[in-house]
């Protein structure tokens, strides 16, 4: 993930029968909060319009033209409405820029006080003109928490931090490369995906067999710098319970080739396969490497699961902090509101908040060896609020389909190895039943913190997807 400063066209809308000056002061107050949040701006030059903002379609002709030009870098457009604003200035800025982006529609607050004809707002109104005119052009656009508030509350800068996560996601998704490290491993048919649904949205599925992956693996040297490099980048990573340094360096060599691979195909994220095929035709697991692309932001699922690893994509952009992939893997005990998520595990470091140890994979080590198994980053997730995120491409419907939803991870003990998150979801038992009845997989994204209601404007309202919100 390449984390730039995100940049939003701003418009200040107006309207001639209203004080022009509550645009004016609202103007320079919205660019200054965007500037001291991080955040870049495009908009119309003050002298290019009578009021200095926008106010009917002449001015939404130069706005669009304006918004045009920067297309390149916008990424979401802010809709402020200090008072009624023009409706038609709003909807024909948008829409004559060509832009596809994320809109935030905000209007400011009238006081009690303040509503004499040289002060009031009746911005309260003016929202739902403009709202009805994006319905009527069919433009897409995110609310915000009240109607109205003031632009000093702390509510808009809550709406505004949602906002950037929302064109994140969307921006992120868009033109998104996955590389398919592999095949699907014959005992994982749920892992099934359609290449076809996904490149509707512009998502690229690029595969490569995972010979070319171990050919280019066995070429490089266990004496490169390189591998020596990373070699010492796995034992600092976590503490490493295999000696064999040649097991270590094998483990190094495997990454650097999938690394290669993936900066020359300009790849974004992954998934590659692991059971059983690398452990049995090279000797080591994929987890460390998978975990330690993650942890920059570039994740990776296992057993192909290219639905996996967009989901967990998903996640990273709207946290803006590492995802891991789990399984929905053990009953805990008789609390039915409590779920047991493994994995081997390749979960990124930052998302244990633990120690980890990098060992051998506890059940393919049982059968192939704990040599050829090394690669498994261990640990006991530690507890907080997280948010889980699933995507599947349904054929038979012809949709992309998804859940979502918040709970937490759990400082309950569960003897087990592998990467642990014992988790505590609100009416588990129901959202079990639809995974069941709509045929998702047994693999979810997960990622530290509460973003689900980024991720429902993200893929329910602005791509579409079939989205079922879990309470």
């Amino acid at each position: 993930m390449k984390q730039t400063k995100q940049t939003f066209g701003v418009i200040i809308a107006t309207r001639n029968i209203f004080n022009s000056k509550l645009a004016t002061d609202a103007r320079a107050k919205v660019l200054e909060k965007l500037n001291k949040m991080g955040f870049d701006t495009v908009i119309l030059p003050s002298e290019e319009t009578p009021t200095g903002n926008i106010e009917g379609y002449a001015d939404a002709v130069k706005c669009a033209k304006y918004f045009k030009d920067h297309a390149d870098v916008i990424e979401g457009i802010v809709v402020v409405l200090p008072n009624f604003g023009d409706e038609l200035g709003v909807v024909n800025s948008i829409k004559m820029s060509g832009l596809n982006v994320p809109v935030l529609v905000q209007a400011v607050d009238d006081d009690n006080d303040k509503v004499d004809v040289k002060s009031r707002r009746d911005a309260f109104c003016g929202k739902l003109s403009v709202c009805n005119n994006f319905y009527q052009y069919g433009i897409k656009f995110t609310d915000t928490i009240y109607h109205t508030y003031s632009l000093d509350s702390e509510e808009f800068t809550t709406d505004i931090n949602k906002f950037a996560g929302i064109c994140r996601v969307v921006k992120g998704l868009q033109g998104l490369r996955v590389g398919a490290i592999g095949t699907r491993p014959i005992g994982f048919q749920t892992m099934r995906f359609s290449e076809k649904l996904l490149q509707k949205y512009g998502i690229t599925i690029v595969p490569v067999d995972m010979s070319e992956i171990i050919a280019a693996a066995e070429k490089i040297s266990d004496t490169d710098p390189a591998v020596l490099a990373k070699v010492e980048d796995i034992q600092n990573y976590g503490t490493c319970s295999i000696t064999h340094k040649g097991k270590i360096a094998k483990q190094a060599r495997f990454g650097l080739a999938v690394e290669n691979w993936i900066q020359e195909n300009n790849i974004d994220i992954s998934a590659i396969q692991c059971w059983e095929s690398l452990e049995k035709n090279f000797g080591c697991a994929a987890c460390v490497t998978m975990s330690m692309m993650g942890e920059k932001l570039m994740p990776s699922a296992c057993e192909v699961d290219v639905a996996g690893t967009i989901s967990m994509y998903a996640l990273a952009l709207a946290a803006q902090t590492p995802s891991a992939i789990l399984d929905w893997n053990n009953n805990f005990a008789q609390d039915r509101n409590k779920v047991v998520c493994t994995h081997c595990s390749n979960y990124p470091k930052s998302f244990f908040q633990n120690e980890i140890e990098i060992g051998s994979l506890d059940v393919l080590g049982t059968v192939l060896g704990s040599e050829d198994t090394f690669g498994a980053v261990k640990g006991k997730v530690a507890a907080g609020n997280m948010t889980y995120f699933r995507i599947s491409t349904d054929d038979t419907k012809g949709l992309i389909k998804s859940y979502l939803g918040e709970g937490e991870m759990t400082d309950d003990p569960y003897g087990m190895d592998g990467g642990i998150a014992v988790c505590e979801i609100p009416n588990l038992q129901n959202l079990m039943k639809y995974m069941c009845k709509n045929g998702f997989e047994h693999h979810v994204a997960m990622v530290r913190g509460n973003v689900s209601e980024i991720l429902e404007e993200a893929i329910g309202n602005y791509l579409g997807w079939d989205l079922y919100k879990h309470e």
